[in-house]
């Protein structure tokens, strides 16, 4: 019996520059860096607390 686990799928939408270091290392964290970058990741709540950390610069694409 295989599980299926919940995804997430997040695109960065603005750019970290002249942000604090700590939200440049949440995006490297998510697998991101690049406008318009996406990745698929597994929905856990340290996932969604790092996107709820820089909600302002990555949007959540809904399949």
């Amino acid at each position: 019996m295989a599980t299926s686990k919940k995804t997430v799928t997040v695109r960065q939408i603005r750019s970290a520059a002249r942000l604090p270091k700590e939200q440049e290392a949440t995006l490297r964290g998510l697998g991101l860096g690049k406008i318009r970058r996406t990745r698929t990741l597994e929905d856990t709540p340290a996932v969604r607390g790092m996107i709820r950390a820089v909600h302002h610069l990555v949007e959540v694409v809904e399949e």
